[in-house]
């Protein structure tokens, strides 16, 4: 199969056409006026000179001797040689021939037109003669009355014309020449550096490229952006633009001037690698993946894929939530074999009363708190969630209580939004109080507002929170910790900061004797019908 010329082979070919066109079609044209130029140098030396030549006053007396050849003839012949002309012939009215280059000629008839001459006008015109073609002057030679006495006819032969124009052509053809090399090396280096920047394709292998390329970047679900050694996008697909809320055509855009929330603008700006970290942007969270690329140890730029988990992140939280509530009712059933047994054994040791209080007094405590909170918090999935927190707090050796004044009633805010600022919240006041020192407390609050807000308040016994971070813990998003589940470390505020900004809510962070989280988020408006 005959290979395709690329891309590159096929210009230089097409630009080597047009410039042996231009380049010949030029010299041509400089021939042509070469050529015009010698024809009308030519015709204008011979008028001048039959001009000059029919004025002298022995040519005009020799007209009128019996024989004027005698005067005539070598006086042609003498101004010929001066002249480097190729014929002078005086003749008479009636073609007669007085002088020739040839004397065998004298005598003869003048081969020509001589009829303007006749009449009083000198005139020039190419003939071709006994000599070969030729431009002439044809004069007339007049007395001071304007008689006619006879004509004077001087040439130049076309060949001696021609090889004017071969002397002027010298430097011409050198001149082209030199131009065709010039522009020829120069098509060559445009060619191949064409050549460098496509690869060596053809124009068949670029279309389907780009036809390809562009039927994949419409229809991957994943964001797709490449920067360029300069930090300005050369590539953004929809769903990156989706994705970011980028504007219109932002190819070309330096990363810095599109204002882009951190941490992702700078890690686009910075071109750094980058794999599955997460990063919580705008009210999506989105795995990032970057890469640089290098081409023979020349830099590209970077190429970066955004993945959304915003969906994927939720449902974990909800699930971790789940295994959560799943894994107290686990370790309680657990406990509450172990109370049976003891039970037993109290009755069996004729404890009965004993054993009867016992029972009770846990089994009451637990049944209070979950009797209040399915009657004052009408949101299922947040009492559950209330339940099961308390319940892994109790097994890892902290203390959990609902405050008294806790009660929801029913809300605009989806059970989602709730589940993931609860449990993260919850979540993050177990860890800290945790690792403070014992007696080991979390405290939390949730109660809506007749105007249909909703406060959020979770203290812990922890250590506190250090003021230097209060900026900054809602935004990280991205942590230098591995991670250690399904949606990593770092990420449990930057979800509740979402749910915030999602409701327009506040937030606001106390650090004493252990931390206070206050929450507070605000309905959502409906638009207006138009």
């Amino acid at each position: 199969m005959r290979k395709q010329l690329s891309l590159a082979q096929q210009l230089f070919v097409l630009q080597l056409a047009v410039i042996l066109l231009l380049v010949g079609s030029g010299a041509a044209l400089v021939v042509l006026e070469a050529r015009r130029d010698s024809q009308s140098d030519a015709e204008h030396r011979v008028l001048t000179l039959s001009a000059g030549l029919a004025r002298l006053p022995e040519v005009r007396e020799a007209f009128t001797q019996p024989a004027p050849s005698l005067t005539l003839q070598p006086l042609a012949e003498s101004v010929r040689e001066a002249t480097g002309t190729d014929f002078i012939v005086f003749m008479g009215p009636d073609r007669t021939r007085y002088s020739h280059p040839n004397p065998d000629a004298v005598g003869g008839k003048f081969l020509g037109t001589i009829r303007p001459a006749l009449h009083g006008e000198p005139f020039t015109e190419t003939y071709e003669g006994t000599l070969g073609p030729s431009a002439r002057a044809v004069v007339p030679v007049e007395t001071e009355q304007g008689r006619v006495l006879g004509l004077v006819a001087i040439g130049i032969l076309q060949e001696q014309i021609g090889d004017e124009v071969r002397r002027r052509m010298g430097p011409v053809v050198v001149i082209s020449a030199a131009a065709l090399v010039l522009a020829a090396a120069g098509s060559w280096a445009i060619s191949r550096r064409l050549r460098r920047q496509t690869l060596g394709l053809g124009a068949a292998e670029i279309s389907r490229l780009y036809e390809s390329h562009d039927a994949v970047l419409r229809n991957v679900h994943e964001g797709l952006l490449i920067v360029d050694p300069h930090g300005r996008l050369t590539l953004v697909n929809q769903e990156a633009a989706r994705l970011l809320g980028l504007p219109d055509q932002p190819e070309g855009q330096e990363v810095r001037d599109l204002e882009l929330d951190e941490p992702l603008g700078s890690v686009l700006a910075s071109g750094e690698a980058v794999h599955d970290e997460l990063c919580v942007y705008g009210d999506r969270v989105l795995v990032v993946n970057q890469e640089r690329i290098d081409k023979d140890g020349r830099p590209l730029g970077a190429v970066t894929t955004l993945r959304d988990h915003t969906d994927l992140e939720a449902l974990a939280g909800e699930l971790d939530s789940v295994r959560g509530f799943a894994e107290a009712l686990r370790s309680q059933t657990h406990e509450s074999a172990n109370r049976l047994h003891t039970v037993v054994t109290m009755i069996e040791l004729g404890r009965p009363e004993e054993a009867v209080e016992f029972a009770t007094v846990e089994l009451a405590s637990a049944q209070a708190l979950t009797d209040r909170l399915t009657g004052e918090v009408e949101e299922p999935a947040l009492a559950a969630l209330l339940l099961g927190k308390a319940a892994q707090a109790a097994e890892k050796g902290v203390e959990l209580s609902v405050s008294e004044d806790t009660a929801v009633a029913g809300t605009s805010f989806a059970a989602r939004d709730l589940v993931t600022l609860v449990g993260n919240l919850v979540d993050n006041a177990i860890d800290a109080a945790l690792a403070g020192a014992p007696p080991r407390r979390v405290a939390v609050t949730v109660r809506s507002a007749p105007d249909g807000s909703l406060l959020v308040r979770v203290a812990d016994s922890g250590d506190g929170v250090d003021n230097s971070q209060l900026e900054s813990m809602f935004t990280r998003g991205w942590s230098t910790k591995r991670a250690e589940g399904p949606h990593g470390r770092g990420l449990g505020l930057s979800l509740v900061k979402q749910v915030i900004n999602r409701y327009d809510g506040e937030v606001d962070v106390e650090s004493g004797e252990g931390a206070v989280f206050t929450v507070r988020l605000r309905p959502l408006r409906e638009e207006p019908e138009r």
